[in-house]
C-alpha cells in the first residue's frame, strides 16, 4: 500500500492557502504535516480526506484516487465532535453502522477499546457490558470525552488513520496513554498522518515531515537527514562559575542564559571541542556538556517562525 499527495493547491479569491503540497508514504509509519496557526495543515487534511475541494492536485491511494466511500479511514478532527446530549454507546454504535460495522462486532470493538482507553466505567456504568443507560458526552471532562473521540478514530480498525493535535489538552497520565495507543498502531503497520504542535510528540513518532508556512512547503524530508545536515551546532553547558567572558573570547554565540545553565550555538564541532579544553585547563567546574544536533522545536522556529 502507498498513499500519495500531489501538488495539492487550496485558494480563496486571490489568496493562496495551499501551494502544491507534495509527499508521499511508500510503506506503513507517520508522516508529520507542521506549521504555525494558519499555515495550511488543517486545510491539506481535509483536502486530503475529502472534506474540502482543493484547486488542483490529487491524492492517490495504491495508486487509485482515494476514496474515502470505499477506504477506512480514521480521522481524529482537531476540533472535536462528540454530540453533548446523546448517550455515548449510541454515538459509537451509530458511527460504527456508519463504517458498515455488524451490531455484533462493533459493541465487542468498543468493549475491547473502552477497557484499553480506560472508560468502561462511562459506558458501561453497572459495570456490565451490555446495553445499559451510557453517560453523555456533556457528562465527561475534556479528557475523557478526548478518550471516546481516539475511541471512535480506531472504532473500525482504519487502514489510514489522521490526527490532528492528538494530545492537545491531556494531562501527562493521559498524554502517555495516547502515546502508547499510538504506538501499538503504528506496530501494526498502520499509515498516520499526524499534526501537531507539541514538536516532543512529533520527533519520538514521525520519520519524515513537511513545515508549512503560509501554506508553503519550506522544509521536507526524513527528520534525521534533516537534522544530520544542520550538523551537531548546538551546545549546552553548566558550570559551577559564570563563564560569560570565556564565551566571548572564544566568538561562540550565546542563544541565552538560565539559571540551568549556557545555551550556544557553535560553528562547528571543533570549536565547541576548543572552548571545552579552555575550561578543563582553566580548572572550571563543568557539571554538563552537551553538543547535539538541532531539536524539531529549533528547526520548525527557524522556518515558520515568521508566520505571524
Amino acid at each position: 500500500m502507498s498513499l500519495e499527495v500531489k501538488n495539492l493547491r487550496k485558494k480563496y479569491g486571490e489568496k493562496v492557502v495551499l501551494a502544491d503540497l507534495n509527499f508521499s508514504m511508500k510503506e506503513p509509519g507517520v508522516y508529520a504535516l507542521l506549521g504555525t496557526n494558519g499555515a495550511g495543515k488543517t486545510t491539506s487534511i481535509r483536502i486530503i480526506l475529502g472534506m474540502l475541494a482543493g484547486n488542483g492536485g490529487e491524492v492517490l491511494w495504491n495508486g487509485k484516487p482515494l476514496n474515502t466511500d470505499r477506504m477506512n479511514i480514521g480521522y481524529l478532527a482537531e476540533e472535536r465532535g462528540l454530540y453533548p446530549k446523546t448517550e455515548l454507546m449510541d454515538q459509537l454504535l451509530y458511527f460504527a453502522q456508519l463504517k458498515n460495522m455488524k451490531r455484533e462486532a462493533a459493541k465487542k470493538r468498543i468493549a475491547d477499546l473502552a477497557k484499553r482507553f480506560e472508560v468502561e466505567e462511562y459506558l458501561y456504568p453497572a459495570g456490565k457490558k451490555k446495553r445499559g443507560k451510557s453517560n453523555t458526552a456533556e457528562q465527561l471532562s475534556k479528557g475523557n470525552q478526548q478518550k471516546i473521540q481516539m475511541l471512535l478514530t480506531l472504532l473500525s480498525d482504519p487502514e489510514l488513520i489522521v490526527l490532528d493535535e492528538p494530545l492537545s489538552g491531556l494531562d501527562p497520565v493521559n498524554s502517555d496513554l495516547f502515546t502508547s495507543i499510538i504506538r501499538e498502531e503504528i506496530d501494526r503497520g498502520k499509515y498516520m498522518i499526524m499534526s501537531s504542535h507539541q514538536m516532543n510528540v512529533i520527533e519520538e513518532f514521525c520519520e519524515n515531515v513537511t513545515i508549512l508556512n503560509r501554506g508553503i512547503s519550506v522544509l521536507q524530508g526524513n527528520l534525521n537527514e534533516i537534522k544530520k545536515g544542520y550538523g551537531r551546532v548546538n551546545l549546552f553547558i553548566k558550570c559551577e562559575k559564570d563563564i560569560t567572558g570565556l564565551l566571548t573570547e572564544s566568538g561562540i554565540s550565546i542563544v541565552k542564559q538560565t539559571a540551568e545553565g549556557n545555551f550556544l550555538k557553535v560553528k562547528e564541532e571543533n570549536q565547541a571541542a576548543k572552548l571545552l579544553e579552555r575550561l578543563i585547563s582553566e580548572n572550571v567546574p563543568i557539571i554538563h556538556y552537551e553538543l547535539r544536533e538541532p531539536s524539531l522545536h529549533e528547526i520548525f522556529i527557524e522556518k515558520a517562525g515568521d508566520s505571524d
